[in-house]
């Protein structure tokens, strides 16, 4: 009797992970958007600027909550320097110099707010005036791999070239922490072809910490990553005019239980996209000997708001060939199709086993995995119909779908279910 009943608890107990790693999108105990974020930032009044930040920071410096900030120009931080960031902190870009923070290689930027008291960046400008590409962003550029020939690169946004330059030999390197931050208001257009992101992440190393940051109305990419290796948690994009996350010169990366959140009012006919996944900015310039772009999405929910019909609302994931991306246990609701693949991948089952997609919640979408040669879609259609990917197509409201889906009141995008293993509760 003893030896049944050791035989039935290994069983069980070895079926509740399994279970539990079937959780779908974004996860929690409870809603972890609780108090941190901000999906109104245009009715948020914030104190007025008494201190500016602008030039060179050479030598370690703190900005207090106490104080709130006006980031004019280009600020570099230098020669090792640490900017150490209190919680509560409100640091407001200047939209006619382009106020833009550039962490640069060898320093470090030290934000880590709580849930009750966030570090803000946001537009300098009145409540009614402020618009995505009110000022630059944040910029850090660190000391990990990338597959530029040279093993150097420099990002093309007007910046100082003798200390813009990115890339090196250290995966692990670290370039500081964000948590708990929210970014506001970003992204301002340089020239007729070219805009800053809300974040972008130039060789960052895996001691880099980057959790709990919500970017919203952003002019161009929320979050985008040149090369590097880096693991990402609890990341917010929040009606992005291009990108949500996007990933090139071979970026090694890991994010976990975060959400793009789309509307289609603030998408352009470029091509907007949750994900982006190149592996060579400029063929020209890439080492091939060095690694491909490999993402790897956990727990993701990617979710487009509203329906519209001027063609707005395209696929949640771009692929371009030669990358690796694998997503699992997710939810993408409300988009035309889920996964786009560059013409040049094909169907050789060696590029398809490139792009794995596991465990995936399809609501509201028109299709799973197409190409944009369309003549190969019906063999696409039968690879990843098979069980194998154990896929779920749905056709729910969000209502039905998501606890609380209206940005407008107290947004949870946790899964709504009767499955005690993935209880809201």
């Amino acid at each position: 009797m003893k030896k049944k009943l050791f035989v039935v608890i290994i069983i069980f107990l070895s079926i509740i992970p399994l279970n539990a790693q079937q959780i779908k999108g974004i996860t929690g105990d409870t809603n972890w958007f609780a108090n941190w974020t901000n999906f109104k930032p245009a009715t948020t009044e914030y104190n007025e600027v008494n201190q500016i930040l602008a030039g060179t920071i050479s030598t370690d410096m703190k900005l207090t909550r106490n104080n709130t900030y006006q980031l004019v120009g280009t600020v570099y931080v230098t020669n090792n320097a640490v900017l150490t960031i209190e919680p509560g902190t409100v640091i407001r870009g200047d939209k006619e110099s382009c106020g833009t923070l550039v962490i640069t290689k060898g320093c470090k930027i030290m934000a880590e707010g709580t849930a009750t008291y966030p570090i803000v960046f946001t537009s300098n400008n009145n409540i009614s005036e402020r618009r995505p590409g009110d000022w630059g962003g944040i910029v850090i550029l660190g000391e990990a791999p990338i597959n530029k020939i040279g093993g150097v690169g420099f990002l093309d946004f007007n910046f100082d070239p003798a200390v813009s330059y990115y890339g090196g030999q250290d995966p692990n390197s670290n370039s500081g922490i964000l948590k708990y931050v929210r970014i506001e208001y970003s992204g301002r257009k340089i020239n007729a072809l070219k805009e800053l992101n809300g974040l972008s992440m130039a060789g960052i190393g895996k001691g880099t910490k980057i959790d709990f940051v919500q970017i919203s109305f952003s002019n161009d990419d929320s979050f985008e990553c040149y090369g590097g290796d880096i693991n990402f948690n609890n990341l917010i994009s929040f009606r992005a005019t291009d990108d949500d996350f996007d990933f090139t010169q071979g970026v090694q990366c890991t994010i976990s239980n975060s959400i793009a959140i789309r509307n289609p009012y603030s998408s352009d006919f470029s091509g907007s996209r949750c994900f982006e996944i190149d592996s060579y900015d400029k063929i020209e310039n890439a080492d091939v000997s060095k690694k491909l772009t490999k993402i790897t999405a956990n727990n993701m929910t990617l979710v487009n708001t509203e329906d519209n019909n001027q063609g707005l609302v395209r696929e949640a994931v771009y692929i371009k060939e030669k990358s690796y991306f694998n997503i699992n246990n997710s939810i993408i609701d409300g988009f035309s199709t889920c996964v786009l693949l560059e013409n040049k991948i094909g169907v050789l089952p060696a590029n398809l086993a490139k792009i794995n997609i596991q465990g995936l919640q399809i609501n509201r979408c028109n299709g799973i995995v197409q190409s944009e040669n369309a003549t190969v879609n019906p063999e696409l259609s039968n690879w990843y119909n098979s069980d194998t990917f154990s896929l779920e197509t749905t056709k729910l409201n969000n209502i039905e779908l998501f606890i609380q889906s209206d940005v407008k009141k107290s947004p949870d995008f946790r899964a709504r279910s009767t499955s005690p293993l993935a209880s809201s509760k």
